[in-house]
Order: C-alpha cells, then structure tokens, then sequence
C-alpha cells in the first residue's frame, strides 16, 4: 500500500511536470497574440511581455461578417461531417465485428488496403470535380478524405468484437432483434467510449482541414475559418512585402502580422480547447480497448 501511494505521488509529480511543459507553447501563443507588434519585433516571443495590445483582435474583428460565416461554416462542416462520419464508420465496422458474417474478411481487407494504397492528389481530384461534380459545394469541405477513414473503422471493429459479449447479440436475436436494432439499440450504446473518441478524431480533423478548401472550393462564402485565416495571413504578407508598399507610395505597411498570426491559432483552436474536456474521459477507454487486435 505504501509503495503504491508513492508510485502515485511520484507519477502525479511528473504528468503534472509534463502537462505544465505541454501547456507552455499555448500559454506562449496566447500571450504573444495579446503583445503590441513592435514588443514582439524588438524582444521576440516572452512570457513577460514590454506592451500588451488588442491590435491583433481588432484587427480580426474588422473583418466583421466574413469571420462570423467562416465559423459558421466550420461549426456546420465539423458537426455534420462528425456525425454522419460516426454513422458510417460504426456501419462498417458492426459486421467486420460480427464472426457469424461471412464477408467479414472481404471487408476487412478492403478497409486496410486502403491504409497502405492511395489513388494521389490529381486522381482524386479528377473523380471529385469532373465524375461527382462537387467542388464549389459544401459537400467538398465534408465527403473527400475524412468522411470514413480505415483507422477509424478498425478501432471501432476492435472494440466491437472485445468488449460487446457474442451472447448479448445472440440474446437480441432470440428475442426478435434485427441487425438493424442490434446496431442501434445493443451495440450504439455500448460503445460510447469509442464513439467519443473517433468523434473527436474526426471532428479535429475537419475542424483543422484547410486542404479541402484549397482543392475544391473558390467560393469565398463557402471558406472555412482555417482557409480564411490563411487567407487574412497571405494578404498581410502582401501588404507588408516590399514590392506592394512601393506601388501603393506609402511606405511601409504598418500590420500586426506576427500578433496576427498568434490571434489566428488562438482562434482557431479555442474550440477544440472547449470541447475537448467534455470528451476526454472517453478517450483513454475508447482508444485503448479499440486498439486491442481482435
């Protein structure tokens, strides 16, 4: 007992070491995104900084409008991606899990083949915009690459078949249950571990998904904040290069590019900072279950 309390101590001691160390490089951002431009030209990035500044955020906020749809069609692209993702992948994943079902292997092979093989950039990007006709749509922000991926299915698959019991389905079939029901009604509720930890994975990586837009979408109403922050970032760069403040005979363009660029992460990840402690306690659980090979 004494030996574990101090196996405790020293363990919380040192993960309370490593999250502080984790948590700097964000602490740093936020601090920098707050710090006047000519504070952070002269002295560089520091946790004490000479003069605080709202120029970056006012900055940001001039943008008005444009940021404003920008997040919301993040919010609707990660939501709506999220979900129909979770649907698909958990569909897949139910009869590769299910020993009585005799294509299971079929399935699986075709699941991980697609983990080693790709078609490339240009294949894909012939087959989206000239065979399904979708770029300038939302749906190029949502269908390619992130709707179900391989990695995904199988953590699903593994949880499936190691922590759903092959009586519990069983029972559910004597009682009347179909494959359906069993989905929804059985195996749903019990995988809300691995359901929470994929919805995670998933909603990050559309959340973060700026190669989409770039590919696909011209439309500038149909931007995401990642796209359109690049985008505030390339017109900065331009009006403060050289060659650009010559023809416009003023100099010098006087921007907050660098507090931009640290107001432009803090904007982009304080989402996923929010949500992330709701669904943390399904992580661990949820990956490490699902990873066991079955």
């Amino acid at each position: 007992m004494t030996e574990s309390k101090s196996f405790n101590r020293v363990a919380t001691i040192i993960l309370t070491i490593l999250v502080v160390i984790a948590m700097l490089p964000i602490l740093l951002i936020v601090i920098a995104s707050f710090t006047e431009e000519n504070a952070l030209v002269r002295n560089g990035y520091t946790f004490l900084p000479e003069a605080l500044s709202l120029d970056a955020y006012y900055y940001m906020v001039k943008q008005g409008f444009v940021i404003v749809r920008a997040y919301g069609v993040s919010f609707f692209v990660t939501l709506f991606g999220t979900c129909v993702s979770v649907i698909l992948t958990t569909m897949l994943a139910y009869p590769m899990s299910r020993r009585s079902y005799k294509y299971r292997n079929i399935l699986a092979f075709f699941v991980f083949f697609t983990m080693l093989f790709s078609g490339g950039i240009v294949p894909s990007y012939i087959m989206w915009s000239q065979i399904f006709h979708i770029r300038d749509t939302i749906w190029a922000l949502i269908i390619p690459n992130y709707l179900v991926t391989a990695f995904n299915v199988i953590l699903v698959k593994n949880y499936f078949q190691n922590s759903v019991p092959e009586s519990l389905v069983e029972a559910a079939r004597i009682d009347g249950a179909g494959e359906l029901k069993i989905y929804i009604r059985v195996m749903l509720p019990l995988a809300i571990p691995t359901v929470a930890t994929i919805s995670l994975f998933t909603g990050i990586t559309y959340w973060n998904d700026w190669t989409n837009a770039l590919y696909y979408v011209d439309n500038e109403k149909l931007y995401s904040i990642q796209q359109l922050l690049m985008k505030i970032m390339n017109n900065i760069q331009a009006l403060q290069s050289s060659s650009n403040a010559s023809l416009l005979g003023t100099g010098t363009v006087d921007l907050p590019s660098t507090s931009v660029r640290m107001a432009m992460a803090v904007i982009g990840i304080l989402p996923i900072v929010v949500i992330y402690p709701f669904l943390q306690k399904y992580l661990v659980k949820g990956v490490i279950v699902g990873a066991v090979k079955g």
